[in-house]
């Protein structure tokens, strides 16, 4: 099948779904454009900054759109095309998008509290307790996952031979001027609040341009550990510092530059009009070169998440956007509408994978390489220099993962904070110890420690634990929003099949890593930094699932007599 009729058809299916679908749940769920906002309520220059509609999206989409929507639907690709397809798109408008507007909703409408507070108000102490550990286990897999592929876009060295890499370098330099102009960026806002949002915009491009051309004729050369360090000072930078001074302007920056990479790739594919390469569909159960067995129950949907649903975009849509969101109207574009982008990211990528599939499969290499090599053809074909091509390629698949990397380090640090408040958030009020433990500089410093070690096992090691952590959470926080809806009298029934759906996906994936995982220990081909950290997660994150979703469903299953008695 042609690849352009594949994302045509996408483009109107999404758009349907966000127009009828979003806009209904708006309507029905209640949207008031002339309440009080938590960002305009509470405003305070560090967490609650009332912000441009466009400002927030680029701040979600930027921090959703991680590695996922190119790892994932990459890695699939071995079921065949038709399956990735139907879940991208059924899984974008009808669990992932409904999730990300859903938390957003809630936090917006419960002073911009994260969804750990959120339960705590409608189901228990408990279960904010429960949810919170929870989280914070999933942002170090995050952390550990991500911060891996950055330092290995990064590496000039991928080889091991002393032979440096230019694209990888060039776009090295690019990105870490990003940290720099953007604080410069975030400083010129601050003063000028009221900038034209078209000037806002040319002057972001214009710094993009900037960069990119000092990047490509300064490349850094280092190795993959060393950038491993580096992406861990930024990270404690980007947790602690205030949103306006780095996070928002580097995500505003990075959103006109994944765009670009998105509309550079729909301009390519319809120059290039490729067929698919890919099978339409290769079964329900695969056997790979090992002879080990990969089922499309549960792995398809654990592997795809950013691109269909991710847990992780619901602390996004709650511990970040929700501060800064300056009128409630904004909600549907930056909830449901930036996961709408998001799916269209992915099926953009398995078109990518699709032309240049070998065999009817994938090529072989790192789901980055594979993306960023088909896309520059793609842009060679248009006349753009294969140097500049691959660098802007380079860069752009890396700033994916690594603005999530910046909100996941904060997210994982207010986890840890919110772990050990207990009546009040006053430092003065609070004893020496849980003084300490509520310190941001100390719960950024224990989050990042922690995703270091889990770092040493590499992100193929840490992916499918980190998917079915990842789904599992987007349940959870489902059933949350059920509580939720029905506790306050709004629809909640269109939130009951994505959440039954995923429990099910998510503890059947986590049973089969914990066995592979107890293999290995078994057999004496387990290592402890890898095997044994993974199990102990596993095995947290399954006694915390069960724990949270019965707490949650026990709330959820009250009828209104036992509610009132």
């Amino acid at each position: 099948m042609n690849g352009l009729v594949i994302v045509l058809i996408a483009i109107v299916l999404l758009a349907a779904g966000y127009l009828l679908y979003g806009r209904w749940l708006a309507k029905k769920w209640g949207i008031d454009p002339k309440a009080e906002t938590p960002a305009v309520k509470y405003e305070d220059g560090e967490d609650f900054v009332p912000s441009s509609r466009f400002t927030v999206f680029s701040h979600q989409f930027s921090s959703i759109a991680g590695a996922g929507p190119v790892t994932g639907p990459i890695l699939a690709s071995v079921f065949g095309w038709v399956p990735v397809f139907l879940w991208i798109v059924v899984g974008g408008l009808f669990f992932g998008a409904v999730q990300d507007f859903g938390a957003l909703y809630a936090s917006v409408k419960n002073e911009g509290k994260s969804m750990g507070m959120i339960i705590e108000k409608y189901i228990g102490k408990m279960g904010r307790k429960l949810f919170m550990l929870f989280c914070w286990l999933f942002t170090l897999l995050v952390i550990a996952a991500f911060t891996d592929m950055v330092a290995g876009t990064f590496n000039a060295y991928p080889a091991g031979d002393g032979n440096a890499v230019y694209a990888n370098g060039a776009a090295a330099t690019v990105s870490m001027l990003f940290i720099g102009v953007a604080v410069i960026l975030g400083i010129i806002l601050k003063k000028a609040p009221k900038m034209n949002e078209i000037v806002k915009g040319i002057v972001a491009i214009a710094l993009i341009v900037v960069m990119f051309a000092v990047g490509m004729k300064l490349p850094i050369y280092t190795n993959k550990t060393m950038w491993i360090y580096i992406i861990m000072i930024y990270l404690f930078l980007a947790s602690v510092l205030p949103m306006w001074l780095l996070m928002q302007p580097r995500d505003y920056m990075t959103t006109f530059m994944l765009l670009g990479m998105i509309i550079g790739a729909v301009v390519g594919v319809v120059v290039a009009h490729p067929a698919m390469q890919l099978n339409a569909f290769n079964g329900f159960v695969l056997t790979g070169t090992d002879g080990s067995k990969s089922y499309l129950f549960p792995t398809l949907f654990v592997t795809i998440a950013c691109g269909a649903v991710s847990g992780f975009h619901s602390l996004v849509s709650s511990e970040t956007s929700s501060k800064t969101i300056r009128n409630e109207k904004d909600m549907p574009m930056v909830g449901y509408g930036a996961m709408v982008v998001e799916s269209l990211l992915g099926i953009i990528v398995l078109v990518v994978v699709g032309a240049v599939a070998v065999n009817g499969t994938k090529p072989d290499g790192t789901p980055f390489a594979i993306f960023s090599s088909g896309v520059a053809g793609f842009l060679e074909m248009l006349g753009v220099p294969n140097d500049v091509a691959t660098v802007f390629m380079t860069m752009c698949v890396s700033a994916l993962a690594l603005t999530s990397l910046d909100s996941v380090a904060r997210i994982g640090r207010m986890s840890f904070q919110e772990l050990f408040y207990e009546d009040t958030t006053d430092p003065a009020k609070m004893g020496g110890v849980r003084r300490v433990l509520t310190n941001k500089y100390f719960a950024t410093i224990v989050t990042l420690f922690f995703g270091y070690l889990l770092t040493l096992g590499g992100y193929n090691n840490v992916w499918p634990l980190f998917g079915s952590a990842n789904q599992l959470l987007a349940a959870l926080v489902l059933i949350a929003l059920a509580v939720f809806l029905k506790t306050t009298g709004r629809t909640g029934w269109t939130l009951y099949v994505p959440m039954v759906s995923m429990l099910a996906v998510t503890f059947t994936a986590l049973v089969q890593k914990f066995i592979a995982l107890v293999s290995n220990v078994m057999n004496g081909t387990a290592v402890f930094l890898i095997d044994g950290l993974q199990l102990i997660v596993a095995v947290l994150l399954m006694v915390l699932g069960v724990m949270v979703a019965a707490s949650c469903f026990t709330k959820l299953l009250k009828t209104k007599k036992q509610e009132e008695a």
